[in-house]
């Protein structure tokens, strides 16, 4: 069977499954450029002509699983429907109405090589769903192996202790992680269509490292991702041996969704601790400035399709299992739990918190019931088995206990339930008891609060009694027996550990690990009076059909439309090979690289030029335990300067004396230091001030203030300059430093409000110098300079690589030269990052080589000129 294919230029490489690299190569994080090799930087797919002509905007759903459901199978029948309870499905409805939903993700099931194609074709036509083929072999490794028993207990907090266990990192499903995320790669660049129109939307922990192969790949590709699980704190992520190639692949994406503050804080912590990112705020939104791009933290919970719930009590299979629980559990307060058999799930804490309510208030025996729901683990183990022998033996414990005649306390259910049963059970629970551990969302109190209004609207009232105050005792607990219809009532108890506990602001939230605490929630729960009750109910229920899955996705589109619409003006570089080096410099149009030959051309044809260089991360690599310039930087500076039309500076935040130390052999340069509060012209001994009348009286108050702040903040220090006093933090614990930076700044703003200084935050430092003190005064001094002389230059270099260096590109904006002198301005930064210079070169051994060139241009020009002379008068 034939079905529309894209054309591309690494097709065959694709085709052979040639992903490129060793699987040695993979456990270390696998090569990018293996993704990126077969195909042209840059390069667009060739669409079908059908393709070509569609306009509307697609939104490209990736995720693990397919929400499909697998009706028939065997070898050429396969047979399939929408998964209509699965998130993603839904999701859809939120979408504009010239917007298509694609869907790309693995099936249910193995499908046979010889049917693949058959089946591609026949999900692309009805489904509009790509699937992915990943075989049994990686599909075992990738997902059952690494997701379920190393990625999914890290993300819930759990480190892997046991030498022997099975939680401990493996360099090799780490391996096969990569490669399956390759292999959805490889399928979305068939998928992908145009960049302006398609949006991917990632979906899950299973596909971490797909946004860095698809930035690889697509440079300007519109890409999200939302995590439902949790994410850990920073003291649990940094043992992760692979940890910062999932970081830095969350962050090519342009969208990170999280479903609590919590997630997105521990999430921003990892940012600051692991890799020195600091986040911002703008507009109500958080960003991350990463190497160009602003990364949007976006947080909001994900929601339900109340319709497709209340749907339910319209069918007879639901109402007939109503009626049979109704019968059941009639004159009972029903307690309701419905979970996975997970270790994460807390159903050992529940059952001895409800064994603890028999035993402390013995009126609730024969009338308080536990229904509890479990079915398989998705993740079998052998912590899984040693929860379940703990929980069936507990089960059997308080039954044997408690038991009475027409009375059984644990109703205990170990299967899984369809959903006209799920809602039939929701149904008649006075109270659901959630005690998770550690949960991602856990969407079962919203379908709980649906359900009690969908049996309240279909048949009246509220559980087996029909939703009395039971008990008839004066704290108004619940009751059996049949009475008049009252108002919808319901009463959740949730652990205060999962994703959706901050939206229920009428549930009961308990720390499950307290027995006692969770023993008293219960009891609080089922006596509350039913005008208590049924107002938490009104407020969840507003809650939850406002806030529903398309709401969320309507939401979280808006955001991802918001922050990729200028993304077709960005001008993109990719640096680095493998995962953990990956990264994509996004600039503006007018940012490129110092263009060698013109710069080598305009010095020759000039007259009088300027230089204007900074020092660390310049001239020398930023961080080294040494900084002082190496002989070649010595002999380039010296070469320079030997030209007397040339006037060099070295414009520095260092102290003069280190300056002078540095530069002793290099005749006629100029020296600027403490970023410019000191200069020394060329040829001159001597230095000069920018305020011979300052005043640093300032001092005896700043620097008391600074010890406290260097004696309660370890790893930090002060740096002591003539004209300025430094506060360093980037060895301190970089949250803790950060807090006392802003009080530092707070405190020495109040102090010194009426001084002639500033207070300036920097990169891990508070800086405290007087007024207007910058580099950007000194270059506009020295510029300044030379128009007054009457030696106006027609060149200028300068060159810089951090923030205070900034100040001189600006300077030199707002630079007025000779009108009747053209002057060539080359404003350039280390390094390809964001800056008010239109120029970068790469590295400061870069900027060496640079300088290199123009003296070998000042040596060459003699030897022309001699051979000029020859030539004349030969």
């Amino acid at each position: 069977m034939q079905f529309s294919r894209k054309s591309f230029t690494n097709l065959q490489a694709l085709a052979a499954g040639d992903f490129g690299g060793s699987m040695s190569e993979l456990a270390g994080g696998g090569p990018l450029s293996a993704f990126h090799a077969g195909g042209k930087k840059g390069s667009t797919t060739s669409m079908d002509s059908d393709s070509i002509n569609r306009r509307s905007q697609r939104l490209i759903f990736v995720c693990n699983q397919l929400p499909l459901r697998v009706k028939g199978q065997g070898k050429g029948a396969w047979s399939f429907e929408w998964d209509e309870d699965a998130l993603i499905a839904q999701a859809r409805e939120g979408l504009p109405e010239d917007m298509e939903a694609v869907y790309v993700g693995c099936l249910p099931m193995e499908v046979d090589g010889a049917d693949q194609d058959e089946v591609s074709q026949h999900l692309q036509t009805e489904f509009q769903c790509h699937p992915v083929f990943l075989g049994e072999e990686l599909k075992n490794s990738y997902y059952r192996q690494f997701c379920k028993q190393q990625l999914w207990p890290l993300l819930h907090y759990l480190i892997p202790l046991n030498p022997t266990g099975v939680n401990r990192f493996d360099p090799d499903l780490w391996s096969a992680y990569v490669r399956a995320n390759m292999v959805f790669a490889n399928k979305l660049v068939e998928v992908l269509g145009s960049l302006e129109d398609d949006f991917v939307w990632i979906h899950d922990y299973h596909l971490l490292v797909l946004p860095s192969l698809l930035r690889k790949r697509f440079h300007r590709i519109k890409c999200g991702i939302f995590l439902h699980s949790p994410f850990p704190s920073s003291e649990i992520f940094r043992t992760f041996p692979r940890r910062e190639e999932v970081m830095r692949a969350m962050l090519n994406a342009d969208i990170i969704g999280f479903h609590t503050f919590d997630y997105a804080r521990h999430f921003l912590s990892c940012c600051s601790r692991m890799l020195g990112l600091e986040h911002k705020t703008n507009r109500g939104a958080i960003l991350i400035d990463y190497y160009g791009r602003d990364v949007c933290i976006k947080i909001m919970p994900t929601g339900i399709k109340p319709e497709r719930l209340l749907a339910a009590f319209d069918w007879s299979d639901t109402l007939w299992r109503r009626g049979e629980l109704c019968a059941q559990f009639e004159g009972k307060t029903v307690l309701m739990g419905i979970d996975d058999m997970d270790v994460f799930k807390g159903i050992e804490l529940k059952l001895q918190a409800f064994e603890q309510v028999l035993i402390h208030h013995a009126e609730w025996r024969g009338r308080l019931v536990l229904v509890q729901v479990t079915s398989a683990a998705r993740a079998p183990g052998k912590d899984v088995d040693e929860l379940h022998s703990f929980v069936v033996a507990l089960v059997r414990r308080i039954n044997d206990r408690f038991r009475a005649p027409g009375y059984e306390p644990v109703v205990w259910v170990e299967r899984p339930v369809p959903l006209y049963e799920r809602m039939a059970l929701l149904s008649v629970a006075d109270c659901v008891v959630v005690t998770a551990t550690r949960d991602g969302m856990n969407l079962l109190p919203y379908e709980y609060v649906v359900a009690r209004q969908g049996a309240a609207a279909a048949v009246g009232g509220g559980g087996p009694g029909g939703g009395d105050a039971a008990g008839g005792d004066a704290a108004g607990g619940l009751a059996g027996g049949a009475a008049a219809p009252q108002a919808t009532h319901s009463m959740l108890v949730v652990s205060e550990f999962v994703g959706c506990s901050p939206s229920l602001s009428g549930a009961i939230r308990v720390n499950p690990w307290s027995i006692e605490a969770l023993r008293d929630a219960i009891y609080t729960a089922i006596r509350l009076p039913l005008e208590d009750r049924a107002a938490r109910h009104e407020k969840h229920w507003k809650y939850v059909s406002s806030h529903t899955v398309q709401y969320w996705a309507k939401s979280y589109l808006a955001d991802f439309q918001r922050f990729t619409k200028d993304h077709a003006r960005l001008q993109c570089f990719d640096l680095g090979f493998a995962l953990n080096t990956f990264r994509m410099v996004a600039l503006t149009s007018n940012f490129r690289k110092l263009p060698t030959d013109t710069l080598l051309k305009t010095y020759s044809r000039s007259g009088k030029r300027v230089f204007l260089l900074d020092h660390d991360g310049t001239l020398v690599p930023q961080g080294e335990s040494s900084s002082r310039p190496g002989d070649a930087v010595l002999r380039v500076l010296q070469g320079l300067t030997a030209n007397p039309a040339n006037t060099v500076y070295v414009i520095s935040g260092r102290a003069r004396t280190e300056l002078e130390s540095f530069f002793s052999g290099v005749s006629r340069l100029g020296l600027a230091a403490e970023h410019g509060f000191y200069w020394r012209p060329p040829g001159s001994e001597a230095w000069s001030t920018q305020d011979p009348e300052a005043r640093f009286d300032w001092r005896d108050i700043v620097l008391p203030i600074l010890q406290v702040y260097k004696e309660s903040t370890d790893g930090s220090y002060i740096e002591a300059k003539e004209s300025a006093l430094v506060w360093h933090y980037h060895d301190a614990d970089p949250d803790f430093g950060s807090w006392q930076a802003k009080e530092l700044l707070d405190h020495l703003e109040g102090v010194l409000s009426n001084e002639p200084i500033e207070v300036v935050p920097g990169q891990s430092i508070v800086e405290v110098k007087p007024q207007g003190v910058s580099k950007g005064r000194v270059v506009e001094r020295v510029l300044h300079d030379a128009l007054e002389s009457g030696e106006a230059p027609d060149f200028v270099l300068c060159i810089g690589n951090d923030r205070s260096d900034e100040d001189m590109f600006s300077a030199m904006e707002n630079m007025n030269f000779s009108p009747h002198i053209p002057t060539e301005v080359f404003a350039c930064t280390v390094g390809q990052k964001p800056s008010k210079a239109p120029y970068y070169v790469n590295d400061p051994a870069e900027v060496q080589a640079t300088l290199s060139k123009i003296v070998d241009v000042e040596a060459a020009a003699p030897a022309d000129a001699a051979s000029a002379h020859h030539v004349s008068f030969a």
